[in-house]
């Protein structure tokens, strides 16, 4: 049998994964459809939980840097553009959870990971391809074809190949992708502009309205504006980076604050796709293969979650390999037994907070008035069980 893992998706699980797997003395190869080259123009925010397991796989010191600590997230009514309450995030989190909140570019955390990849011998990087079919055999290990014929085979393989997954249909065939009726949208501005001034502060914004949100942060260490809008509407889309006309998001922010408005008009540039729900996975793994990330539990976004889950997953994945004994659907089982709880109570917290973030009037006066007088200095603490979590003492 084949002694090196096989890793489907080179995205930030996949690497997380091949990291974690190399670390423990565990040769793999990255089976990567594109060409490891994530999209500049996506932002993302890590909590202290995945920067915890970013430190545990050797990594955080090189993603850091590029990296932006806000001070806070402030939530605002999008309708009036109030305030509405903060939650500590900078210095803050630090001290509660030894591990920062940062903001960054997607493609500088894909740098930082293959910057560490760089340093493990038994990792192998493969580009250009693109999975179309996988034989799993217990005696001879697992050999995956790609669309032109040439192949791969290790000892099992780690399906970490996104939302739209093709190892998914292995371990699950009846799996499905059902639209939610949402949409996001994305683009970055330069910070150097003249911004207005709630967009100006160092933070994480986050402005709620009826049936749309918006979302702002700073990147790129600090020189650009991240900013990601959600409306509930629009027609079903595969993929997450396409060109569109902003004239319809416009539309959905028509009865919002100026303020909040003439931040998405300043831009020209916007990428958009549709928010899924997976139905029907049974299992996350069978006999030699399993799942990762996204292709196991994909969340919506508004918990900002969807990578953290994907770089805890590498972790005690790896640990669950590493205390197997070569026993590899033993190791999957209690992956997904120590995994399964957790990423189902991030599902559900944020689709909560998806209707909370959308409500229409009165109800949105209701949260509002709520969220009005909520203590900050101890609002950190509902977070604990997601900011806290550090596996297996990571």
């Amino acid at each position: 049998m084949p002694k090196q893992a096989l890793i489907a998706g080179g995205g930030i699980g996949g690497l997380a994964a091949a990291i974690a797997l190399g670390r423990g003395g565990i040769a793999c190869e990255v089976l990567e459809r594109s060409h490891f080259a994530e999209e500049a123009g996506a932002g993302i925010q890590l909590g202290p939980n995945a920067t915890r397991a970013l430190a545990a796989l050797g990594v955080l010191e090189a993603i850091e840097p590029h990296g932006f600590m806000p001070d806070a997230v402030v939530l605002y009514d999008g309708l009036s553009g109030r305030k509405l309450s903060s939650l500590p995030l900078g210095n803050a989190v630090l001290e509660r959870y030894g591990a920062p909140y940062l903001t960054l570019r997607r493609a500088d955390v894909h740098a930082g990971l293959r910057a560490g990849l760089r340093s493990l011998s038994s990792i192998g990087l493969r580009s250009g391809f693109e999975l179309t079919a996988i034989y799993a055999h217990r005696r001879d290990g697992v050999r995956a074809r790609a669309a032109d014929d040439s192949e791969a085979t290790g000892a099992y393989l780690i399906g970490a190949d996104g939302l739209w997954s093709s190892v998914r249909a292995t371990v699950s065939p009846t799996a499905r992708l059902r639209f939610t009726g949402a949409t996001a949208w994305r683009t970055q501005l330069p910070r150097d502009t003249k911004l207005p001034a709630p967009f100006a502060a160092p933070v994480v914004g986050l402005w709620l309205g009826p049936r749309s949100h918006l979302v702002h942060y700073p990147v790129g260490g600090g020189s650009e504006l991240n900013v990601v809008a959600v409306t509930e509407g629009g027609a079903a889309s595969e993929g997450w980076s396409g060109a569109s006309d902003a004239s319809a998001l416009l539309a959905s922010f028509a009865r919002w604050t100026k303020e909040a408005r003439s931040l998405l008009e300043r831009a020209d540039n916007w990428r958009n796709w549709s928010l899924y729900h997976l139905t029907g996975l049974k299992r996350w793994s069978t006999g030699l293969v399993t799942l990762l990330g996204d292709a196991a539990h994909p969340v919506l976004p508004y918990l900002a979650q969807g990578a953290a889950l994907a770089i805890e997953d590498a972790v005690t994945l790896a640990n669950c390999l590493a205390a197997s004994s070569g026993d590899a659907p033993k190791a999957f089982r209690r992956y997904a037994q120590s995994r399964f709880p957790r990423a189902l109570r991030i599902e559900q917290a944020s689709r909560r907070m998806g209707w909370l973030y959308h409500l229409d009037p009165p109800l949105a006066q209701a949260r509002n008035f709520i969220l009005a007088r909520r203590n900050e200095q101890t609002a950190l603490q509902r977070f604990d069980w997601l900011y806290g979590y550090d596996g297996e003492a990571w």
